[in-house]
């Protein structure tokens, strides 16, 4: 069967606790760079990532753990050295989840899955500006 139209994820909304916290873990861990806040610096409502992530500050939010249905399941997130990234996530208290070494959970509940990229596609992909 042949589909007119083809289509992407364009980003992932995702509800934390502690902003400032995501905001600098997927920058310094992943290199994933603003594209848009809503907001002030200090005290950002939204805040949306070249990669495709809008993070929402919800102070009062309590997530139930990954396994359990009906939240987020996982982010799979495409790395260009999968061993630096989990190098530099290790400070960030993230803890490794059963699944294995690339499998992380981040203190809000979010279960992340970190994959290694083949070649220059994660630099091929960012090239890509969706919105011009």
């Amino acid at each position: 069967m042949s589909h007119p139209q083809r289509s992407y994820v364009e980003h992932v909304a995702i509800r934390v606790h502690d902003i400032h916290w995501h905001i600098r873990f997927f920058k310094a861990v992943l290199g994933m760079d603003v594209r848009e806040v809503d907001g002030p610096a200090e005290a950002p409502r939204q805040y949306w990532t070249i990669g495709g992530l809008q993070l929402m500050a919800t102070p009062g939010f309590a997530a139930p753990p990954s396994n359990d249905a009906g939240w987020l399941a996982h982010l799979g997130i495409m790395v260009e050295d999968l061993d630096a990234a989990l190098a530099a996530a290790k400070p960030w208290g993230v803890t490794e989840l059963p699944q294995g070494r690339n499998w992380l959970q981040l203190p809000d509940g979010l279960a992340v899955e970190l994959i290694q990229a083949s070649g220059n596609a994660v630099a091929e992909v960012l090239a890509v500006d969706p919105r011009a």
